[in-house]
């Protein structure tokens, strides 16, 4: 058997072993849309930081943050710095986020808005910013899972099958269980991501003599690589606010808020995200031992620096420690990809279908049509992954630019009673319009926002939220009472530690 035969036996095994988790998953549903959706709000704490953290690991994380560290030096350690962010985030607003969610049967991020606005229009444009950026965000998903079974065969598979075959298997377990089945394989995959990240960089530091003689020889090589080049500061710091605040955002995290049992599991949260921060040295490593081995890029497989860690790894690890880290590279992929597309199926069920198109759909018939949209949006994420290419960093920070337009009314709503919904409207008009129109290239941010424009984007948001909100008609006061009593009963704690 021919080494690449076995390194695609390898990935197949961890692709498989979530059909079978799905469909164990399937046997402890109860059928309603509220358990497929967000597993009942009955999440234990270990498999909501699993589920957490592996969702919010992704291709971006496992082979994007390499090829970053390949190309652009340091400026991928803000990492660190998100990943602690996050936590924080998730304790302070997910929190509660979880508790308003629980207090008023929220599914989606859309009901949120709906309820503390009073608005429906909100609601609905949420939901639509919510699809259209986590549509492009789950073709980084497929394009790194069909990258590495298209390395691991020798180019044998080509891409669109490698891609088509990532599909297929999220589809049928994704399908079967919910939620609870895309937790339940993130305790596996999360587990598989972060040892994979570390063990893959110090194999790979392994080559060139280990990591101190490889900083030593990258400043010889490269110099300056390993130092923030002149005019990047704003570009790190874009990366530090809009990647995490982007992917905080984001349906599928907006589920884990809601999906989660016990308060007492924010409380840990941002200690255990800071502990798995850990791993991105393993992809500094690897980045900066990649470009010693192939200074150039076009040297790589397909010219694409998302390439350099299956590249070493099979032309200089033994098969089976490549196949493995492949199949880490898969586990982020698929530990994305899995609740992206369940997420994207509950708002489009949820907030459209329920809502406008059939009302009176029965809990089984909910579920059917989640399931439906779960193959419409795979297939619309497979077909960009074909036609629209590009580095899954590059990719990734424009979506998650958008959708970290939806952080501004989100802590207007929770933290400042003079919010509104014309603030909430305008501002993320504004911010998501120009990201878009920046992303696509139509329009340069100024020079001082130059590698930057989420955050350019984000920030115009805030000022036309305020400004907007300060001279346009206040939230209903009966409402208004009645989140000011929730709020206060949030801060008393009153029930938030009852399982």
């Amino acid at each position: 058997m021919s080494q690449n035969v076995i390194a695609l036996c390898v990935i197949g095994f961890f692709m498989i072993f979530p059909l079978v988790i799905g469909f164990t998953a399937k046997g402890k549903s109860s059928g309603s849309a509220e358990d497929y959706f967000i597993q009942s709000r009955g999440m234990g704490g270990i498999a909501v930081f699993f589920s957490v953290a592996a969702t919010w690991w992704s291709a971006f994380a496992f082979l994007g943050s390499n090829g970053y560290f390949y190309t652009s030096g340091p400026l991928y350690w803000t990492a660190i710095a998100w990943n602690i962010f996050f936590g924080i985030m998730y304790f302070g607003v997910g929190k509660k986020i979880w508790y308003m969610g629980k207090l008023n049967g929220y599914i989606t991020a859309a009901d949120f808005f709906k309820h503390q606005y009073g608005s429906n229009p909100l609601g609905i444009l949420i939901a639509i910013i919510m699809i259209v950026g986590t549509v492009p965000y789950l073709q980084v998903q497929l394009s790194g899972g069909a990258y590495l079974i298209q390395v691991a065969s020798g180019n044998m598979i080509p891409m669109a099958v490698a891609a088509l075959l990532f599909y297929v298997v999220i589809i049928i377990y994704v399908w079967a269980g919910g939620i609870r089945a895309i937790a339940w394989c993130d305790i596996f995959y999360g587990v598989l991501l972060f040892f994979g990240m570390v063990f893959a960089g110090f194999y790979v530091a392994s080559l060139v003599g280990g990591p101190t003689e490889m900083f030593h020889q990258v400043e010889q090589a490269f110099p300056g690589h390993t130092k923030l080049a002149p005019g990047m500061q704003m570009a790190w710091l874009s990366m530090f606010i809009i990647t995490p605040v982007g992917s905080f955002m984001g349906p599928q995290i907006w589920a884990r808020f809601y999906a989660v049992k016990s308060a007492r599991t924010f409380d840990i949260m941002p200690f255990l995200l800071a502990f798995a921060a850990i791993a991105y040295v393993g992809s500094m490593l690897t980045g900066n031992a990649g470009k010693l081995l192939y200074p150039d890029v076009n040297t790589l497989i397909n010219a694409n620096a998302d390439y350099i860690l299956p590249t070493v790894l099979f032309n200089y690890a033994p098969f089976v420690i490549g196949s493995v880290l492949m199949a880490c590279g898969a586990a982020a992929a698929m530990s994305t990809a899995n609740a992206q597309v369940l997420a994207l199926s509950t708002v489009y069920t949820m907030d459209f279908h329920r809502k406008y198109i059939n009302k009176n759909m029965t809990e089984n018939k909910t579920v059917w049509v989640g399931r439906i949209a779960i193959l419409v949006f795979s297939a619309i994420a497979y077909f960009m992954c074909l036609f629209i290419p590009g580095l899954l960093v590059s990719i990734g920070l424009v979506t998650l630019g958008f959708t970290a337009q939806v952080m501004v009314p989100t802590c207007g709503a929770l933290f400042w009673k003079r919010s509104t919904v014309a603030g909430a409207f305008c501002g993320v008009i504004v911010g998501g319009g120009i990201n878009a129109i920046c992303g696509l290239g139509l329009m340069a941010p100024p020079a001082l926002f130059t590698g930057a424009t989420g955050l350019f984007a984000f920030l115009c948001n805030i000022v036309v939220f305020v400004v907007v909100s300060l001279f346009t008609k206040p939230r209903p006061q009966k409402l208004m009472e009645e989140l000011e009593q929730q709020y206060a009963d949030f801060y008393n704690q009153v029930d938030m530690y009852e399982d």
